[in-house]
């Protein structure tokens, strides 16, 4: 196929998982069904034609309302679907189109660092909307990650190191702040969604992941005080951070990595 012809595809696919991504982001902080009922407008309840639900170009037909009662449709719906569109190109174009003859190993990182990305997508809204990381994403996201290291990158050895120093190190920073000042510092999700970014990336991005969400969140808390708007007390979404931080390791880190250990040959 046309190299023009496979990037549509790619995009038209990641839309239509994007549509699906919407639809765990409304659904699973409620504790709903992710298959029952079919799609459908939250305010009235009527079920939506095959026609309101074509990715990004339905909301902009409608022009975010819902054709029966008007009600507005939230702009994070073609926002997401869009996100990830625009991360399975980017992925396909770096880890499949950028090589002359991909090798099994390429698709692997493709399919698998894909499938990573779009769910600190959904982490990433949840955790902003709700203040929640659902176990089905998380707890699920562990095992899966660390069953796929069990055919390529990272492997099973850092995928265990890593999940196992990730959510490990959290925990016990969680519990030393308890303990220190009598109030928690970070809810067990973000325990688990480390965990989880340590059995996909392995340990290396791991740590990764972790600085460039510590500096994230320490930017934001700081420009909130500096503006009037938060504390030092201040409750961020931590997990929003660190989802922004693994999406940005997943695709950046490798290069990263590889030239920091050149420090140490």
């Amino acid at each position: 196929m046309p190299d023009s012809l496979v990037l549509l595809f790619v995009a038209a696919l990641g839309l239509a998982v994007g549509s699906f991504l919407n639809v765990c982001i409304y659904r699973l902080p409620r504790g709903e069904s992710l298959l029952m009922p079919a799609s459908h407008c939250t305010t009235c309840g009527r079920s939506l034609a095959w026609y309101e639900n074509v990715p990004v170009v339905s909301w902009l037909a409608l022009r975010g309302r819902c054709r029966t009662c008007g009600t507005r449709i939230s702009v994070m719906y073609p926002l997401v679907e869009a996100a990830a569109a625009v991360i399975a190109v980017t992925w396909y174009l770096y880890y499949v189109a950028s090589r002359q003859v991909p090798d099994p190993q390429d698709w692997y990182l493709f399919v698998s660092r894909l499938v990573f990305a779009l769910a600190m997508l959904v982490l990433f809204v949840i955790d902003l909307q709700h203040r929640i990381l659902p176990n089905m994403i998380t707890v699920a996201g562990i095992g899966v990650g660390f069953l796929l290291s069990l055919a390529g990158p990272p492997g099973w050895r850092d995928s265990l190191i890593g999940l196992l120093a990730g959510g490990g190190s959290l925990w016990l920073l969680s519990e030393g702040w308890y303990r220190l000042r009598g109030e928690e510092g970070m809810g067990m999700g973000d325990v688990k969604m480390m965990a989880m970014i340590g059995a996909f990336l392995g340990w290396k991005l791991m740590i990764l992941t972790v600085i460039l969400g510590s500096f994230g969140g320490s930017l934001i808390g700081l420009a909130l005080i500096a503006i009037g708007k938060g504390d030092r007390k201040t409750q961020l979404p931590f997990g929003t951070f660190l989802a922004l931080a693994a999406v940005a390791a997943c695709r950046f880190g490798d290069p990263v990595v590889d030239w920091y250990s050149t420090f140490y040959r």
